[in-house]
């Protein structure tokens, strides 16, 4: 028995626990770099899938404050894909968690020898590829409402270290207004 708890012990110790980001910073101009350098990473691990990798969320508006997380989509053309990149993704190292809440789309954790990111792979015209997309292309060309985004951000902060699910809660009525005004041509 002795034994036996040694060995699982010393797995456990194997196992890297990334450390996620607990915190609203300024923009870094460094994210784009990042997100290239993690999407040749990507697009290496789906060469046999037809896919284009997209930069969304806070890290890839240019001046909006952000957890230093960058949010990457994998877009696949139909239903089946999604399998064939999970799939592939998973043999290159990623760790596929589901939908995590948001129907129609594939979550994956990254390797544990590189940094912390999000990774989704969504169907081309879905919603959540549409959400993520209307959402990052709308702040971009609205700097105003980058800065209301950004100040709810910034005043919800204090829960990414107790209550991430809170922190999310909080911006999604923002978020659901900033959505509907970009989808109506604001």
């Amino acid at each position: 028995m002795r034994s036996g708890r040694r060995v699982a012990q010393h797995r456990l110790q194997q196992v890297r626990v990334p450390r996620v980001p607990a915190e609203v910073v300024p923009y870094d101009p460094q994210w784009p770099e990042l997100f290239e350098q993690l999407r040749v990473r990507v697009d290496a691990a789906l060469a046999a899938v037809e896919h284009v990798t997209e930069h969304v969320g806070s890290t890839a508006v240019p001046g909006l404050t952000a957890k230093p997380i960058v949010d990457m989509d994998v877009v696949v053309p139909g239903g089946a894909d999604v399998t064939a990149a999970v799939q592939a993704l998973t043999a290159a190292g990623w760790r596929h968690q589901g939908e995590k809440g948001i129907a129609g789309r594939a979550a994956l954790a990254p390797p544990a020898d590189g940094p912390y990111h999000h990774l989704y792979v969504v169907v081309a015209g879905s919603k959540p590829y549409r959400d993520h997309v209307d959402l990052r292309d709308y702040l971009r060309r609205r700097p105003d409402e980058a800065a209301r985004y950004a100040a709810l951000k910034g005043r919800l902060a204090y829960l990414l270290t107790s209550d991430r699910d809170g922190y999310t809660d909080g911006k999604a009525e923002l978020i659901g207004e900033l959505l509907r005004r970009a989808r109506a041509g604001g």
